[in-house]
């Protein structure tokens, strides 16, 4: 025979002449003691200011707030007090009927004062005894409405704290009471309520704990750290008995039951709760919690029982970690750090975050998924964007000589002095035209590279972007992105033109599981159809042949991939290594770079050996097995004449007559008064099985800087070259640097 059986549960009665008569009794007893103290002028004044207690929201004590992943899985809980709310019928009965005979035996038979418990305790008392005469009810007033007032030992607290216990009770049932109680009490270790003192003690709900289990924890409110049974077994044991002779002398168990019970080890089952709330994915986390905290006051965030749902994709985090942290962590060097960002396109969904190598060790627990760095080229996504939806053709002819003078005090060199001729600007992105793409800015102006970047979403006032820098389409502003802007950016690409907010939670549920706030897919045209599939088509030929991003191959999976490398850092040492790209399901940025700004990289890191081997294998693990999508496509864009364009280094006409190197490797460089030097080292090792690669390199261009000329080479193709045939990947010589002299072409190949 169960307990529910031993002893029917009782509603409280609110009409019946014994209800009035101990009301009545109960207050006149207060009443009493006060007038007996010579208070009786001050009963009315502390009875005219008592909070509302006919509402049951106002018993409702600290919740945490719940994060969950998308699969509905808890990531977090933020809270001030680690409690999980449950409901009569989720508590064991061993536990309810436990409580009672321990802490209330008299609970079914008072109604909110037990004045048969005050008398016995008072006799107690007198003959050198301790016994307390605070009923459950009572103490569920002092532990909520009157928190403020438990400490105050005073006549006065206590005449409220009775009044409105009496109250509660012609208001709430007892089961009512009883489960509040239980949901309230503190019972150490971090636990507040019974559900966590069962998760946090035995791992395991408060609907399954078992005699044993139960009793131990009914005796821990008394004294919680007296009783610890993690750091007092013995006292813990003693006190767990207590409660088991207490049950069997007020008819809840057998003296059997109790026996077998006592018998029984603690076999504690412990799970410590984090001390900041979190169970994974510490820097998602993070970031949610800082947009919280935006939308909610803290006591109502930590404390208000929110459930927070989330766009983080367990699987996919999980590959993204594993692809950037086991490939950082086998470089062996110590100050490397890295950040990557992992976006649904097609819903602007935040996937994966990977925003260090350790959260933990990191005192300052800086995310470098969000934080701001240098892009280096990979910001001529933005600018190729801008100028397409300008009207700039991928086959327009620029100019790519190198060196080129751009202003009176600004000369600007390709890396290594190489000089790329007359390209279009498919292949000037391709290879990452130094001299190229700031021609295209200047052409097209900054503005509208900046107002494109605002669309795309990035933040272009913290980036540090200045329209009068010529120099801005080669770092992303003086201060830089994040990763999360650059894959939010990109993904319009992938989206056909359709940019969308990165999305990072999708709905909040209150304590009751009512919607607060549900997320509504609202995406914004920023480029047409035509125009992101003309954006996508020159950043697939980054991929392939001769561009900087070629040496990402090979790839196991069968989708289209399009995107652009980017290298920041003086001309002589690399700070940051970038590459953001894309498929028709995931957007992905990927940086790499010291834990302090600005510090120099290794020379022998750059981007074809660390953010492209991470791309790679991210996406042969995410996109394993799934099915071939196409980009989306568009009307072809309403083109202007290329005599629309004014190019510093002079409109041309005809094909595109570029000489190009060896090798796929297109570093670049750019040093500007305005802005720190920039340069994208060498992008890729040689490939000579490419089929758009040449037999030799050309030779970087030493006349005057003024009067770039183009070679007259054969014209090179204008549109991606097919994927070349994956070939082992050489470790290559260091590349020769420029000369640091802006105005002085390099002579060094």
């Amino acid at each position: 025979m169960g307990p529910r059986e031993r002893q029917t549960r009782h509603r409280a009665k609110t009409h019946t002449l014994p209800v009035i008569f101990g009301s009545f009794f109960a207050f006149f007893l207060i009443f009493c003691v006060a007038f007996g103290v010579g208070m009786v002028g001050n009963v009315s004044r502390w009875l005219s200011d008592l909070p509302d207690y006919t509402d049951a929201d106002n018993y409702m004590v600290s919740e945490p707030t719940s994060i969950l992943d998308a699969n509905g899985n808890e990531i977090a809980s933020l809270y001030v007090q680690n409690r999980d709310i449950v409901e009569y019928d989720q508590i064991s009965d061993y536990v309810l009927q436990g409580t009672v005979a321990t802490e209330d035996e008299r609970f079914y038979q008072h109604h909110g004062v037990d004045v048969v418990g005050i008398m016995r305790a008072v006799v107690v008392q007198l003959t050198g005894g301790s016994e307390g005469a605070s009923t459950i009810t009572q103490q569920l007033v002092r532990n909520t409405i009157l928190s403020e007032e438990q400490f105050d030992n005073t006549i006065e607290r206590k005449v409220r704290e009775a009044w409105i216990a009496l109250q509660m009770e012609k208001i709430f049932s007892k089961e009512e009471i009883l489960t509040m109680y239980l949901n309230t009490i503190y019972f150490g270790h971090g636990a507040y309520g019974i559900q966590a003192a069962a998760q946090t003690y035995f791992s395991k709900n408060a609907s399954d704990l078992t005699l044993a289990e139960a009793a131990l924890l009914i005796g821990l409110p008394n004294a919680p750290s007296q009783y610890d049974p993690t750091v007092n077994p013995d006292l813990a044991i003693q006190r767990r008995n207590i409660v088991l002779s207490r049950m069997v002398r007020n008819g809840v168990i057998s003296q059997e039951e109790a026996d077998a019970a006592a018998a029984e080890e603690l076999a504690l089952n412990v799970t410590e709760q984090p001390d900041n709330g979190m169970y994974a994915y510490p820097y998602f986390v993070e970031y949610v919690r800082g947009m919280l905290t935006e939308e909610f006051a803290t006591d109502v965030l930590f404390a208000g029982g929110l459930t927070i749902k989330t766009t983080i994709d367990p699987t996919i985090q999980q590959q993204a970690e594993q692809a950037a942290l086991e490939y950082v962590n086998e470089l062996g060097v110590d100050e490397l750090n890295v950040g990557m960002t992992v976006i649904d396109p097609k819903t602007g969904y935040i996937k994966a975050m990977v925003g260090g190598r350790d959260y933990y060790a990191d005192e300052n627990h800086i995310n470098y998924a969000t934080l701001r760095r240098s892009t280096g080229s990979s910001f001529k996504g933005i600018t190729l964007a801008a100028a397409i939806n300008e009207g700039m053709s991928p086959d327009t002819l620029i100019n790519c000589s190198s060196p080129m003078k751009i202003t009176d005090d600004y000369t600007l060199q390709n890396y290594g002095g190489y000089s790329y001729g007359v390209s279009t600007l498919a292949r000037a992105t391709a290879v990452s035209s130094n001299t190229g793409y700031v021609q295209v800015a200047l052409a097209i102006g900054n503005d509208k590279i900046i107002d494109m970047a605002e669309q795309l979403g990035i933040n272009t006032e913290e980036a540090g972007l200045d329209s009068y820098a010529p120099s801005m389409t080669l770092t992303g502003g003086s201060v830089g992105c994040s990763t999360l802007e650059m894959a939010e950016a990109f993904g319009t690409y992938a989206a056909g033109g359709q940019h969308r907010n990165s999305v990072a939670v999708t709905e909040i549920l209150n304590r009751d599981g009512e919607i607060l706030y549900q997320h509504q897919d609202s995406p914004e045209e920023v480029l047409t159809a035509g125009e992101a599939e003309a954006v996508t088509g020159v950043l697939e030929g980054v991929m392939v042949g001769e561009g900087s991003g070629a040496s990402g191959y090979p790839y196991e999976i069968n989708q289209p991939v399009a995107g652009k490398t980017g290298t920041a850092g003086t001309s002589s040492q690399a700070t940051d290594l970038w590459f953001v790209g894309y498929t028709p399901q995931l957007s992905v940025a990927v940086w790499i770079g010291n834990s302090q700004s600005n510090s120099p990289l290794p020379s022998s890191l750059h981007t074809y050996n660390t953010v492209l081997p991470i791309f790679r294998t991210f996406m042969n693990t995410a996109l394993a097995g799934v099915a071939r999508e196409e980009f989306p496509t568009g009307d072809t864009p309403d083109y202007k004449p290329a005599s629309s364009w004014d190019f510093v280094g002079g409109n041309v006409s005809g094909t595109d007559t570029a000489e190009t190197t060896e090798t796929a490797e297109t570093p670049e460089t750019a040093e500007t008064p305005e802005t720190p030097e920039t340069a994208d080292s060498p992008e890729s090792p040689s490939s000579p099985s490419s089929p758009s690669s040449p037999s030799s390199p050309s030779t970087p261009n030493t006349g005057s800087p003024s009067t770039p000329t183009p070679p007259t080479t054969p014209p090179s193709p204008t549109t991606p070259d097919p994927e070349p045939e994956p070939e082992p990947e050489p470790e290559p010589e260091p590349e020769p640097e420029p000369d640091p002299n802006p105005t002085t072409p390099s002579t060094t190949a």
